[in-house]
């Protein structure tokens, strides 16, 4: 076991009080970790704006450099990364090694991406030479979630320094340390100390100091909307732009000329990846009827085959994070009214897996539309099925929640894809494919309670840098 202190100006700083780190397939102890409050964070936000000041003056090219010697240094620590991201979340050992190449793949991706982000000219009038910059926020503060913890930090992190701005991180309380471990790489990469800076701690006592505290210029949310709109008061209190990215229910949407092995398939991995514990899983099943029970069977046999246990033997299906988190997926399956449950549905006893956090891959068929099994994020490995007639009837079925982050659609119809892409709300729409939430280049993120802003590809600079209009009279 050993212990992870929070991150700050380029060196490892302790807490008074510490808290247990919980492997999820074992219910035991990883070590202890500091728990950071607002002293950590203002002198967090102190270090950044310090550092910033520097930062922001050196040139896109130093800083693209700076960014793929990162990227670089992940890949050389890949292995004990994967293992610190398996270890804390539970997940398949094979997701944590995609997670960290995905990591890498963000900081690459900025490194090319800062050097071609231009300002622009406006050619109002022939005796003024208008231009605009884009220039960094100053200091940005970001709160990400637990359930792909290296991927969000780096996904937060990455535009950020691209861009020139100071970053303060505050990991998920329960996955503290591939984001402390990837700021320590920075800085032995090249990075400025202070630049980038980690405060482990829990969201009431650090993620509350760093929405609060008046040194910093923007924030970035990954959670739940509760939480979510608690940053967006904080920031709407201060004046600062906020990019929320918060729950879904993201409906795969199959007609019958679909290919539907192929669609059974995807809608499997879209809500068994990572234990279903994904923003932008695909837990909503609408089929046409006529080709329910055929889509229904297929489905069935690929959660027969999944295999449960310990992330690190990469088994198909992890644990869920904690107790608590598999206490709740079990409430909701518990709490229907209406729906036949198919396969799965309880938390398993008699065996090895009652020490972990584990539920088993489930299908719910005929639940009610408007339930809360229906309508809110389960967060675990639970798919609910409804049948649709027609195409009208599908569309009011995908819009018909108050999330809306990812959609897909699966039929030969081009027509009728492209003519439904439109009309569904969601941020990403998806044709006879699934990507929960894409690659580093996609723009990312979601309407109505799914929050705001967009996140990944060249979207996220705009995000944390502003325009300033240059107005010059010739």
């Amino acid at each position: 076991m050993s212990a992870t202190e929070s991150f700050i100006d380029g060196a490892a700083v302790p807490s008074a009080e510490v808290y247990e780190n919980i492997d999820p397939s074992t219910s035991r102890s990883l070590g202890t970790v500091a728990r950071g409050g607002p002293d950590e964070v203002d002198r967090a936000v102190g270090a950044a704006r310090r550092a910033q000041r520097q930062w922001r003056t050196t040139t896109p090219e130093h800083r693209s450099a700076v960014l793929e010697r990162i990227a670089t240094a992940i890949d050389t620590h890949h292995a004990e990364l994967a293992r610190y991201e398996c270890e804390d979340t539970g997940k398949p050992a094979s997701q944590a090694r995609a997670d960290v190449t995905v990591a890498a793949r963000y900081f690459r991706f900025y490194a090319h991406a800062i050097d071609t982000y231009y300002g622009q000219i406006i050619p109002l009038s022939s005796d003024l030479h208008i231009y605009t910059r884009r220039e960094p926020l100053g200091v940005t503060g970001h709160i990400v979630a637990w359930n792909y913890p290296i991927q969000l930090v780096a996904r937060a992190v990455a535009p950020a320094i691209a861009a020139g701005n100071g970053v303060v991180a505050k990991p998920a309380d329960e996955t503290p340390r591939t984001a402390v471990a990837l700021a320590r790489i920075a800085v032995d990469s090249g990075l400025p100390d202070g630049v980038f800076n980690v405060v482990t701690g829990f969201g009431a006592e650090a993620g509350a100091a760093l929405t609060a505290h008046p040194g910093v210029d923007s924030l970035g949310f990954v959670g739940s909307t509760r939480i979510g709109s608690e940053v967006a008061a904080a920031a709407a209190q201060r004046v600062i732009p906020a990019v929320l990215e918060l729950g879904g229910k993201s409906p795969q949407i199959v007609f019958a000329d679909a290919d539907l092995d192929t669609a059974a398939e995807f809608v499997a991995k879209a809500i068994l990846q990572n234990a279903g514990q994904t923003c932008s899983a695909g837990s909503r099943l609408l089929v046409q009827e006529s080709v329910h029970d055929a889509l229904v069977d297929k489905v069935l046999q690929r959660f027969a085959g999944v295999t449960m246990g310990p992330g690190c033997d990469d088994p198909g299906l992890g644990p869920l994070i904690s107790r608590k988190q598999q206490t709740r997926v079990a409430g909701m399956v518990n709490g229907l009214t209406r729906g036949e449950i198919l396969c799965g549905g309880a938390v398993p006893t008699g065996n090895e897996l009652t020490e972990g956090c584990y539920f088993p891959p489930t299908l719910i068929d005929g639940v009610d539309p408007a339930a809360a099994i229906a309508q809110e994020e389960i967060f675990g490995p639970v798919l609910t099925v409804n049948t649709f007639a027609d195409d009208d009837q599908a569309l009011a079925l995908a819009n018909g929640t108050e999330y809306a982050l990812l959609a897909a659609l699966w039929t030969r119809d081009l027509s009728r894809a492209h003519r439904l892409a439109a009309e569904i709300v969601a941020g990403q729409v998806y044709v006879n494919t699934y990507g929960a939430g894409g690659g580093v280049e996609l723009p990312f993120g979601g309407f109505r309670r799914s929050g705001y802003g967009r996140e990944k590809g060249v979207a996220a600079l705009d995000a944390v840098t502003a325009t300033k209009t240059v107005v010059v009279k010739l």
